[in-house]
């Protein structure tokens, strides 16, 4: 997978050659490449944003550089485009998109700030390439890198060879064909300040186990995210 992100803050971005990401890159699963918006600029201030029309606060990202940076990226790489913008108006980031994501051969992170990008890009994006504008919940951050950090983690661990062992992603919480929340996990050492281990899980029967933990992963689902049975869990 080919992955770029457009950003003024290309420092943001830093994180992603940590852990998982940063092995999946290591091993060539996945090509990453941060870009600076303010290449794409042609006044000696690297304006990205002015006032938006029809008034208000905040300002808006121009255009233009937007335009020549998915230019840019357009002759980069033959593979198809698949833009991603970060943004409190788009989908709401879950596994069955994170899934979705991790099987593009090639994204494109474009990471607004202020009141956004401005609207004409979005729309040349749709028409000319695939658009997902994808947000991470209810609520409003400064920018999308963070965004962009959270949606390349959740989406590049899905990758056939990023996990070693790909079993661990079939019981965690949201995971395809279950959509229950994980049940709650264990460690040694048995007992610590006086809190035991549940027994079932130091008894060896596997079958009990898989049904403890069946059972814990319901509960916890009723008690904590109700929703998900009305969606179909």
């Amino acid at each position: 997978m080919r992955i770029d992100v457009i950003t003024i803050f290309p420092d943001y971005l830093a994180p992603l050659s940590l852990s998982l990401v940063g092995k999946a890159i290591e091993a060539g699963i996945v090509d990453l490449a941060v870009h600076d918006l303010r290449w794409w600029t042609h006044d000696r201030h690297h304006t990205t944003d002015d006032t938006p029309y029809g008034g208000g606060a905040g300002m808006v990202m121009k255009p233009e550089p937007w335009g020549e940076a998915m230019d840019a990226m357009e002759h980069l790489n033959p593979a198809p485009m698949t833009v991603v913008v970060p943004t409190p108006t788009g989908r709401v980031l879950d596994q069955d998109l994170a899934h979705e994501l991790s099987t593009r051969e090639r994204l494109v992170f474009a990471c607004g700030r202020y009141e956004g990008i401005d609207q004409r890009v979005l729309d040349h994006c749709a028409e000319s390439y695939e658009l997902i504008e994808v947000s991470l919940g209810d609520y409003v951050l400064n920018g999308g890198e963070v965004a962009v950090l959270a949606i390349t983690e959740a989406m590049v661990r899905l990758i056939p060879g990023v996990i070693g062992n790909p079993d661990s992603l079939v019981e965690e919480s949201h995971a395809p064909g279950h959509r229950l929340l994980e049940y709650p996990n264990y460690t040694k050492p048995p007992v610590w300040r006086g809190r035991q281990v549940p027994p079932v899980l130091l008894s060896g029967n596997h079958a009990a186990i898989a049904t403890w933990r069946r059972e814990q992963a319901l509960e916890r689902t009723r008690q904590r995210r109700p929703d998900l049975f009305q969606n179909g869990s």
